[in-house]
């Protein structure tokens, strides 16, 4: 018997400054790893103003985690230290596993009309994992396959399923699901999810209400005062909503439809140590991170 998920928590994104100057908006990480296990952050870099964004995200390092890119608009130059070169263009995704340890710089070029709208997901790895070898994987737009529903839902799949088809995305270790859906003007969709994994939805366009939630009391929303009276059944552009447990969700799309892009993957359980750039699992593995980065030892695998 399907057992359909509630919301757990409703999230706002809230601008922050990261990279060389780069305004992005956060929908969460940082202060809950264990409520989003196996996912650390998720960044929305949506923006229309270049200087907003151009100093982007110079040479840095990454380990114990895996980071996925996704641009919509504008192009995301990029470079690693295995040697990996390259331009990610619109509906295109970067998914890097750090693994061991990698150095890359991502740098976001504007569109003609000075626009660069993308996401960066972190998802952790687990302490078995932490220190595989580094791997890179870039996914065209045109190797992302599109699904269009009878009730004109169209999904493009990242990773996992969606309507009998599996995204090209595999062989993660938390097993995810990473699915960008859009629906008409008061279209309903539903789907099942897999049970025990953290499942989470962030609106990119439109307005939606998720698992027959119409009474905007009904649920917490992170971060409210008693000046956030504006409640209303359909939540919009940069909300995120966290799911309970459960095996299917619903959504209903506001009076202008709804975009979100919906993503789910297995916990990990496990402790988290965390500093900027790299996930361990203790604070003595952070200070080997370290002291390997000042003795230029931390690189391991060099293909």
């Amino acid at each position: 018997m399907s057992t359909a998920r509630k919301i757990q928590k409703v999230f706002h994104s809230k601008p922050t400054l990261e990279g060389a100057g780069v305004h992005l908006k956060r929908a969460f990480g940082f202060s809950q790893p264990k409520l989003f296990d196996p996912f650390l952050l998720l960044d929305d870099f949506r923006n229309d103003q270049p200087a907003n964004y151009l100093r982007g995200f110079p040479w840095h390092p990454h380990r114990g985690i895996e980071t996925i890119t996704y641009v919509l608009r504008g192009s995301v130059e990029h470079g690693d230290s295995l040697g990996n070169r390259g331009v990610i263009h619109p509906g295109d995704v970067q998914w890097m596993t750090a693994g061991s340890g990698i150095i890359h710089q991502e740098m976001p070029q504007s569109d003609a009309e000075g626009a660069m709208y993308g996401f960066q997901l972190w998802a952790n790895l687990p302490r078995s994992q932490k220190m595989m070898d580094s791997r890179y994987r870039e996914v065209l737009a045109s190797d992302i396959p599109v699904v269009q529903l009878s009730n004109g839902a169209e999904i493009r799949i990242i990773a996992g399923y969606a309507g009998g088809v599996q995204g090209p995305v595999r062989d993660i270790v938390i097993d995810p699901q990473y699915l960008d859906i859009s629906l008409l003007p008061a279209s309903t969709y539903q789907q099942e999810t897999p049970p025990g994994h953290t499942l989470f939805a962030y609106v990119i366009g439109g307005e939606a209400a998720f698992c027959q939630e119409s009474d905007p009391f009904d649920y917490e929303i992170e971060g409210a005062n008693y000046f956030d009276l504006d409640r209303r059944p359909y939540l919009g552009d940069h909300s995120l909503v966290l799911f309970g447990p459960g095996d299917s969700f619903s959504v209903t799309a506001g009076p202008a439809g709804a975009r979100f892009l919906l993503i789910s993957g297995q916990p990990l359980g496990e402790p988290v140590a965390w500093y900027g750039p790299i996930v361990m699992n203790s604070q003595e593995e952070l200070r080997t991170a370290f002291r390997e980065l000042d003795a230029g030892t931390f690189i391991k695998y060099r293909p």
